[in-house]
């Protein structure tokens, strides 16, 4: 079942790009004004207190993923089935747990630990290529590459096309819009087949020769006694590229960013003392990480948000806008890695569809960060940068393009 798109633009238009890269004024409005409120362009329900998101994207007995209607344009498949074993993201417990179950494995904190020293290796050869230069642009050398690298390394895809695989990934997470929608599906159509093609050698070779990989491991995989097809196999590390690649560039970019202008002594304290690095991680994703929001579908009537819902009102739940909540954290629009209680961060959700690749995208930060203060002793931004044009529409909200920086070591 295809489902209907939500517009954000119809939930909220920003005046400029800058304003949605970083949209705090909106969050502090919205959480101080209407937390929970009614959007009538969208026919949506919208929560933004920390509290309320978290039960809504929790109680999936009330709260249902199943819905008819989504705020997530992102796609992997040219039919997107909804009984599709790789949308599990779609469905609610129990049905979605053996999805869930098949990745699982692959990105606990004790599965990952086999895999750090390869990420630290990955690492220090991008920062190797930087060469000698004394300004580098950390989307193309750092953020774009580091998690096409390590996702592509986790699946088993031999040498990646870096430039094409983050070419694929930019259109199938072009975000919705009504205008030109019709050629937005074209192009994803496109880029799901031609990634299909790359996909497809690869996982028929891994059928006789497995590795150890998760490709390898979806293959061997039963979901409901059932093997997985080529096509679902293909889809579900489409799925696995599209996430780890799309939002972990744009947390590490986001991240230089606010070393750069949220707070301009953090790098050196980061410097003087690396042991900080793992909450200034923690805080980057509570402050910097926008727009992250998920929807769902009401179940049945109920005024657990302090209103009257009806079955099938769709409900869109805003973390990034939780994130900000005063009655969760102490000075929430001020930037402070010393918060006791940031990693209580939403960014990756709650419930049964928390993010599974959550320690996955917290160790690569932490990796980048820990060889990028070992090889530079200070940075500092350009004044040429002009922040407007150097950002462009991404299923996370506006990501930036280029981040040109001077580096000292």
């Amino acid at each position: 079942m295809k489902k209907e798109i939500i517009s954000f633009e119809d939930i909220k238009v920003f005046t400029t790009r800058s304003e949605q890269f970083h949209p705090l004024n909106w969050y502090k409005h919205m959480l101080l004004n209407e937390p929970v409120s009614y959007n009538e362009s969208s026919k949506t329900w919208n929560v933004f207190r920390y509290d309320d998101v978290k039960r809504v994207l929790s109680d999936y007995e009330y709260f249902s993923s199943e819905g008819y209607r989504t705020t997530i344009s992102v796609k992997f498949s040219e039919d997107n089935l909804k009984d599709s074993k790789v949308n599990s993201f779609a469905l609610d417990p129990p049905k979605n747990r053996k999805g869930r179950g098949l990745l699982a494995a692959a990105f606990t904190p004790r599965s990952l630990a086999n895999w750090e020293p390869r990420i630290h290796q990955t690492a220090k050869v991008l920062l190797d290529q930087l060469g000698d230069e004394e300004m580098i642009d950390v989307v193309g050398g750092i953020a774009n590459p580091l998690p096409t690298i390590v996702m592509s390394d986790l699946l088993g895809i031999p040498s990646p096309d870096i430039g094409l695989f983050k070419n694929w990934v930019d259109i199938l997470f072009l975000p919705y819009k009504k205008e030109i929608q019709e050629k937005i599906d074209q192009r994803k159509n496109i880029a799901i087949q031609e990634f299909f093609s790359y996909l497809l050698p690869i996982i028929m070779q891994k059928r006789t020769n497995p590795g150890e990989d998760i490709i390898s491991d979806l293959i061997n995989a039963e979901v409901d006694g059932e093997k997985l097809t080529d096509q679902e196999i293909v889809e579900m590390t489409m799925a696995i590229l599209g996430a780890g690649i799309e939002t972990t560039s744009h947390m590490i970019s986001t991240t230089f960013y606010s070393l750069l202008y949220d707070d301009v002594d953090l790098y050196s304290d980061l410097r003087t003392n690396p042991d900080l690095i793992p909450t200034a991680v923690e805080e980057m994703l509570r402050y910097r990480f926008h727009m992250s929001r998920r929807d769902r579908t009401v179940k049945k009537d109920n005024n657990l948000l302090g209103v009257n819902l009806k079955k099938g009102d769709v409900i869109v739940a805003w973390m990034s806008a939780a994130n900000m909540d005063e009655n969760m954290f102490s000075d929430p629009f001020v930037h402070n890695i010393h918060r006791p209680n940031n990693k209580k961060h939403l960014t990756f959700g709650n419930g049964p569809h928390f993010c599974l690749g959550a320690p996955l995208a917290r160790l690569e930060l932490k990796v980048i960060l820990t060889n990028f203060l070992q090889r530079y002793s200070r940075i500092e931004s350009m004044e040429s940068f002009e922040l407007e044009s150097n950002l462009t529409d991404s299923a996370p909200g506006q990501s930036l393009t280029h981040l040109p920086l001077k580096v000292y070591k």
